[in-house]
């Protein structure tokens, strides 16, 4: 089976400001939420049938007190955060897996996630569904992959060496060093790119640097990392077959129309008719 794990805060944003450019900010309520959802449903009807999602029930986490500029909810558009919690109740509805995050962050969830689904033998590939570069380090050869939907790429362990130039497992060194505008953390001064990639070429992770090779900046360097590095031992499932999409529950008709949306039960209820197998 194939497993596929979806960054739904990511989604969410894609189709907020995707709507955004054709309605002159004339937003529809929810109208996020029905992009992710009719989203989801695609890759159903293409054959997806073990489905996680993970969204940022807060958008602070841990990281928040290790770093005091870490990323926070500040700035985003009101009428955006207003669909953070509908979607998760959304998915539920819809029958879909959902692990809403609280502490610790969507990406931390879709890393543990694609650590649980990659231990299970009946596990053909992982499929992590977000261009967000912090997940780069999850993939493993191309059991455990990477699909940015924007690029239309799928990056496996050699596309991530080509795109970073480091290894998966040294991607939260290599941001560490680099630092990451998105997330608020700066790296470390005067290093960029092509220096963070010979580095961790040269000496393995940021562990293993000689002390003169950051100097002061050492220290820094390793709270980055512990910044970057994803958690990986949540216990978000405890077989695979969780994941298995069982179809909309019958609350599910209700959400769609109370949002405006009756499309969504018709797409839902004729993809559980043609596409869900007796077990």
């Amino acid at each position: 089976m194939i497993v596929h794990l979806i960054d739904g805060t990511y989604e969410l944003f894609r189709h907020f400001y995707g709507l955004r450019r054709f309605n002159k900010g004339n937003d529809k309520p929810m109208g996020a939420v029905v992009g992710v959802l009719h989203g989801i449903l695609e890759k159903i009807e293409k054959g997806a049938t073990h489905i996680g999602v993970a969204t940022d029930h807060v958008i602070e986490s841990f990281r928040n007190k290790l770093w005091s500029d870490y990323k926070t909810g500040a700035g985003i558009d009101p009428v955006l955060f207003a669909q953070f919690h509908p979607l998760e109740e959304a998915l539920a509805l819809m029958g879909v897996v959902v692990w809403p995050m609280i502490e610790l962050e969507a990406d931390d969830a879709l890393a543990s996630a694609a650590h649980l689904a990659a231990a299970d033998r009946a596990v053909e590939k992982v499929c992590i569904w977000t261009p967000d570069k912090d997940l780069a380090q999850c993939v493993q050869e191309d059991r455990v992959v990477q699909m940015d939907s924007r690029a239309k790429v799928i990056r496996d362990a050699d596309a991530i060496v080509k795109k970073f130039g480091v290894i998966p497992i040294l991607i939260p060194d290599y941001l560490a060093l680099v630092g990451d505008s998105a997330d608020g953390y700066p790296g470390i001064s005067g290093i960029g790119k092509t220096g963070a990639a010979r580095l961790l070429n040269q000496y393995g992770p940021i562990e293993s640097f000689p002390k003169a090779v950051l100097g002061t900046q050492h220290e820094k360097a390793l709270l980055f990392k512990r910044i970057a590095t994803l958690k990986t031992d949540e216990q978000l499932f405890k077989n695979v077959a969780e994941l298995r999409w069982p179809g909309p529950t019958p609350a599910f008709a209700d959400f769609a129309t109370k949002i405006g949306e009756p499309a969504l039960v018709k797409r839902a209820t004729a993809a559980a008719r043609e596409f869900i197998q007796p077990i």
